[in-house]
């Protein structure tokens, strides 16, 4: 049984930054990856950025690629999402996800079964 917990978010002006965080507990499976989804009111969810847990492997959705950033602190089993050049458009509620890669990448996160309970972060113009 794998739990995620995220932390961080909050309120921040455009062109600000945040990060947020997700603790991973529980035996994560070397085929798979922990994602950031992030859904806005009245959007469908969205892959955010995603990162293998086997190689550390990045991967990024077109609109925030050379904004965000998405790591992994494998001593504590937690990945960031460090977030810069922030614009109003960001604002949603973030959540992280694991699963195997291919389902994590790129796609709305259905079917994955390991969620985080999510936070919101919001960017003023």
């Amino acid at each position: 049984q794998v739990q995620l917990v995220e932390s961080g978010g909050g309120l921040v002006q455009a062109g600000g930054s945040l990060r947020v965080s997700c603790a991973a507990s529980g035996r994560i499976d070397s085929r798979y990856a922990i994602g950031w989804f992030r859904q806005a009111p009245g959007r469908e969810r969205e892959f955010v950025a995603g990162i293998s847990w086997s190689d550390d492997a990045e991967y990024y959705r077109d609109s925030v690629k050379g904004r965000f950033t998405v790591s992994r602190d494998s001593a504590k089993n937690t990945v960031h999402l460090q977030m810069t050049s922030l614009k109003p458009v960001d604002t949603a509620v973030y959540s992280c996800a694991a699963g195997p890669l291919l389902d994590v990448v790129g796609g709305e996160g259905k079917g994955l079964r390991y969620w985080g309970q999510g936070t919101q972060v919001t960017v003023s113009s």
